[in-house]
């Protein structure tokens, strides 16, 4: 999927453990089928997970998630990831690499999240904000969505007969017009399928937290077009406290997000492909819906 991804396998992770958590090194190790794009993730025994970037920025993401994420789990009310240990690099791999404690539940198909969901995940994001951002890193999406219109529009410039770029430019530069964030609160920053654990359809766990950090709130709002369909998108909003600004950046985040998904994994990942073709469309219909309601019509929640 990316140049200079480093290829990764059970005996490498045999011989990590071996070299530095000998502990762990006759446990069974399983890779697991994952369509993420950083890390890749093998079982080890039954209750914890080893994660290696693929690139060297995922390796950047260990030590925050070791320093944060405990220091975060207490104030959240589902299970995160918890960190139990930091491998360092050695001649077999470049980089810094995490055990950890592995979490249960399945990923959810693109948009096709109940209400019950959507109101869990805005319990999630709601207790995320809360938390006090002193010395909180920058969010891998920290900037104000203006500072995406470069790249946004050249990825709208090599998807062209790939997606409706005309109706996709025009929802974009809508969302530009939305006025400024207030102040950043911590993010997840990639509320994706996933980055999201089920079961029997309610939240049980987020995980891959290489995204988190403080910025602008609405960023976590992308979870209303990835997750879930139009029907439930409402309540999401209205338990976020979304006002008409947010959630049209929540969209822009979105629907930028998506456009360069699709844009540099169409022919590498199939599942982010599909996932972010979903996004794309959903977000111009929510632009259809309001049209539609502007001139008389019913209009539908988006």
């Amino acid at each position: 999927m990316h140049a200079h991804e480093v290829t990764t396998d059970a005996v490498l992770v045999r011989r990590l453990l071996a070299a530095q958590f000998p502990a762990w090194a006759d446990l069974p190790v399983e890779p697991v089928d994952s369509h993420g794009t950083v890390n890749a993730i093998y079982r080890l025994g039954a209750d914890m997970a080893v994660r290696l970037p693929r690139v060297e920025g995922g390796s950047k993401d260990v030590a925050t998630e070791h320093h944060w994420l405990p220091r975060l789990a207490p104030h959240l009310p589902y299970a995160v990831p918890e960190p139990l240990a930091h491998g360092t690099p050695t001649d077999d791999y470049p980089w810094s690499w995490s055990v950890c404690r592995w979490l249960e539940g399945d990923n959810p198909a693109a948009g096709a999240g109940t209400a019950e969901l959507a109101a869990d995940l805005a319990a999630f994001v709601t207790a995320l904000r809360k938390i006090d951002v002193t010395n909180g890193p920058p969010a891998y999406r920290s900037e104000a969505l203006p500072a995406r219109d470069t790249d946004t529009r050249a990825a709208l410039a090599t998807l062209r007969g790939v997606v409706d770029t005309a109706a996709a430019t025009e929802a974009w530069t809508e969302a530009l017009r939305a006025p400024g964030p207030p102040a950043p609160t911590w993010v997840h920053g990639d509320l994706q399928p996933g980055n999201v654990l089920l079961s029997d359809g309610r939240l049980t766990g987020v995980i891959d937290f290489g995204c988190m950090g403080v910025a602008d709130p609405a960023v976590d709002l992308i979870a209303g077009w990835y997750l879930l369909p139009a029907r439930t998108r409402q309540v999401f909003r209205t338990q976020t406290a979304a006002d008409d600004a947010a959630w049209a950046r929540g969209r822009g985040w979105a629907l930028s997000i998506a456009l360069m998904e699709l844009s540099y994994y169409r022919t590498t990942n199939p599942v982010m492909a599909s996932t972010a073709r979903h996004v794309i469309e959903e977000t111009l219909e929510d632009g259809r819906r309001r049209a539609r309601g502007a001139g008389g019509g019913v209009r539908s929640p988006g």
